[in-house]
């Protein structure tokens, strides 16, 4: 399973700088850059929903799932 993040998109759409973005959202750049980059685990549902909230976007605009290849 293979679960893509296209935040880098979205701000490039906004015209919004990832560090602005996160302090509205009040994370820390780290903890943006690590969701952004795709190595974050998991995110909190409030974090998502601030991040759409300032982004004007919905969550499919960012998350996307790509099903991994079966190996035969």
């Amino acid at each position: 399973m293979a679960i893509i993040i296209n935040l880098d998109v979205m701000l490039a759409k906004r015209k919004m700088r990832a560090n602005e973005l996160a302090k509205r959202i009040g994370i820390t750049e780290q903890n943006l850059s690590v969701l952004k980059n795709g190595r974050a685990k998991a995110v909190k549902l409030t974090t998502l929903e601030a991040i759409c909230f300032h982004l004007d976007c919905q969550p499919g605009d960012i998350l996307e799932y790509v099903p991994d290849k079966l190996e035969e």
